[in-house]
């Protein structure tokens, strides 16, 4: 098992032509917190953000427990209430992490020619509620009752266009649909964009507001989600013994990428540097890894090669980690397959999802952000509910307490279903 050797060989070829990206704001909102010092704050503290379902009566359903977004407003970033009711929640999320990203980097909306200011931020699912509340008015009240905003409501690209609309932002636009790899492939292509010269900033993450009736119970037949109904703040567990499925969770990460001599000569305050970005395919089932997590190990050795780093200079992994019993043990291997005798000695690994849930496809934008700020702070975020590891998952975790440690690369993975497969690294900046 594993990847080719020369995969591991660096890659300096067509070094000198790459311009350098940098991430110089963050907005993010999920479930520990509307912004993104109280989200890292309670990340690191080890907080659980799952609870029961509030957004409908999932009484019926076998599982009931999600990770929702708690006291967010529209209003605060939507100008007015009709605004507010022709977008999805998931656009809503979304609207608002970028401008929690661009005033987070200090940006000015005339900062960059329009033409070389770029959006890529997509969704797993997109609008899920529009659409049931769409089908539902239809049938019971007739189709006349179907709103006339449903379609640009629901499709996963409009979060990108209507953010594009906002900051007059007129280059490459466009929404990526992987998955749970959705946020991981935006933020991805849009680090190519800019270290090609195409373009000099960008806003890209993901967004994610799937915690409705379809939503939950489509994952529920799957048998995909935990059921550990009766105490949720333990239910999303990954790499323990006793895990049951992961748990679903909503909310948006969005960042700001810019070329760095352009930041620099600006005075932004950088977080860190992108290096690297790697996809793949399993090519293999429509819903589960291959067991030797193959396709994922690929993702990591492409983004090393273009990062052009060695395994062992990679400090920490923000692991996929989503609790599932398949998927932890396949990303362990995996990881092993990668780092050798690195993974075991030094490598530090932790899962966001154990405190946030899965936040389907934008889970790679708030995992980034939790890299970045690992990163600045030098603080390592646990996974909480390791009670018992699981003997297949025989890494180092960081078991349920945070832990300080200079990080100076990590790396952030993210896999969907469909076997897409993505790999951030991002770099201390030097």
């Amino acid at each position: 098992m594993g990847c080719p050797c020369y995969f591991r060989e660096k890659l300096v070829e067509n070094s000198m032509s790459k311009r350098r990206v940098v991430a110089t704001g963050i907005g993010t909102i999920n479930p520990l917190g509307n912004d993104l010092e109280t989200f890292w704050k309670n990340l690191v503290a080890g907080k659980s953000g799952i609870g029961p379902v509030t957004h409908f009566d999932a009484s019926n359903l076998n599982s009931r427990i999600a990770g929702e977004v708690k006291g967010f407003d529209p209003l605060e970033y939507l100008d007015n209430a009709k605004e507010v009711r022709k977008c999805d929640r998931y656009t809503q999320l979304a609207i608002a992490c970028a401008r929690q990203a661009f005033q987070d980097a200090g940006l000015e909306k005339d900062a960059y020619p329009a033409e070389r200011s770029s959006v890529f931020i997509g969704a797993g699912i997109g609008g899920l509620k529009t659409l049931e509340d769409n089908h539902s008015n239809g049938l019971n009240r007739g189709p006349g009752r179907i709103s006339p905003f449903m379609i640009p409501m629901m499709i996963s690209n409009i979060a990108s266009g209507m953010i594009a609309i906002e900051y007059h932002f007129k280059g490459p636009n466009f929404a990526i649909v992987t998955a749970c790899a959705t946020a991981s492939h935006s933020i991805g292509e849009a680090f190519r964009y800019i270290a090609d010269g195409d373009v000099d900033v960008a806003l890209a993450g993901g967004s994610e507001a799937s915690i409705t009736f379809l939503g939950m119970g489509g994952f529920s037949s799957m048998k995909a989600v935990s059921t550990r109904n009766d105490e949720p703040e333990k239910a999303s567990r990954p790499f323990d013994k006793d895990r049951d499925g992961f748990v679903m969770g909503e909310g948006a990460g969005v960042v700001v990428l810019e070329e760095y001599e352009a930041a620099k000569k600006r005075g932004a305050e950088i977080y860190g540097e992108i290096v690297g970005y790697g996809a793949s395919a399993d090519a293999y089932h429509m819903t589960s890894p291959p067991s030797d997590g193959n396709g994922a190990a690929l993702a990591m050795e492409f983004a090393l090669r273009k990062a052009s780093l060695d395994p062992e200079e990679v400090d920490y992994v923000n692991a996929h980690g989503t609790s599932t019993p398949v998927g932890d043990v396949a990303e362990t291997k995996a990881i092993k397959s990668v780092f050798g005798e690195h993974a075991k000695n030094r490598l530090l690994v932790s899962s966001t999802k154990s405190m946030t849930g899965h936040l389907l496809g934008a889970a790679g934008g708030v995992e980034l952000a939790a890299c970045l700020k690992t990163i600045k702070t030098g603080v390592v975020h646990p996974t909480i509910n390791i009670e018992e590891q699981d003997p297949a998952c025989d890494l180092d975790y960081v078991p349920n307490e945070a832990r300080e440690a200079e990080i100076r690369v990590a790396m952030s993975n993210s896999f969907g279903f469909g076997g897409h497969n993505a790999c951030l690294i991002a770099r201390k900046l030097v």
